[in-house]
């Protein structure tokens, strides 16, 4: 029974969460175009919202480019270019726990902002709690993982995840085995993680998807016109 639901969550759910994503966010911003924002309260509260905002938002960007690069380049590439294992594991835990201890003080502002304001609090919908809560957790696992990793510097815990990840995106069969004896918090970061990728299609966090580009080339002005009709005005005859 272990067996089946450990082959269940890390072999074959890594593929319903990322379905879901691709599948779900193609099709909100066909059909609820309007909805694919932020949601933005930023006139309640500004100034905890900025600080927490630039914490997290910095800290998560630079969590997200170290696992994609770090999950997802062939491990070949790291030894054709001399970077040895144990160097990347020691640059994961010192950027990552920099990072994440960033993201994690954002993180938790941003949470207290939310559920202590009461005016926060009344604009805030059921999945803007929730999303903000999971990646709180998911920060917390993260640097939970530190002490685990410091034990294992040579990087070998470190090749186990890289080749759980990327035998995901390569439809290997046997994915799952490899972090089959992992550590639980890993594990729990791992789950968590694809989960917050399930649910990613509806909720607010379908904005990071969206780069302003356009605002590039968009004119420096813009035309506002109001909806109210505007009183036709009399010319007097002189």
């Amino acid at each position: 029974m272990a067996d089946f639901l450990h082959t269940l969550i890390y072999g074959i759910y890594p593929y319903i969460a990322l379905s879901v994503l691709a599948v779900g966010s193609v099709i909100r911003y066909d059909r609820e175009p309007y909805t694919w924002r932020s949601g933005s309260s930023q006139l309640l509260r500004r100034r905890q919202l900025m600080i927490g905002s630039v914490l997290f938002h910095l800290g998560v960007l630079v969590i997200f480019a170290g696992h994609f690069v770090g999950l997802l380049t062939p491990i070949w590439v790291f030894d054709m270019l001399g970077v040895s294992h144990s160097f990347k594991q020691g640059l994961a835990i010192v950027a990552g726990g920099i990072a994440g201890i960033s993201a994690f003080i954002g993180a938790t502002l941003l949470v207290h902002r939310r559920l202590f304001d009461a005016r926060v609090r009344k604009t805030s919908t059921f999945s803007d709690n929730l999303v903000i809560l999971l990646l709180w957790v998911q920060l917390a696992l993260g640097l939970g993982t530190i002490p685990i990793s410091l034990e294992h510097i040579d990087g070998h815990e470190m090749v186990r995840f890289m080749t759980w990840a990327q035998g995901i995106f390569s439809f290997d069969l046997s994915a799952s085995t490899y972090i089959r004896d992992a550590a639980p918090v890993f594990k729990l970061h791992l789950f968590l993680g694809m989960t917050i990728l399930l649910i990613f299609p509806f909720t607010r966090l379908v904005h990071m998807l969206s780069a302003p580009v356009r605002y590039i080339w968009r004119p420096g002005y813009q035309i506002v016109r109001s909806r109210r009709p505007q009183p036709t005005r009399r010319l007097r005859a002189r």
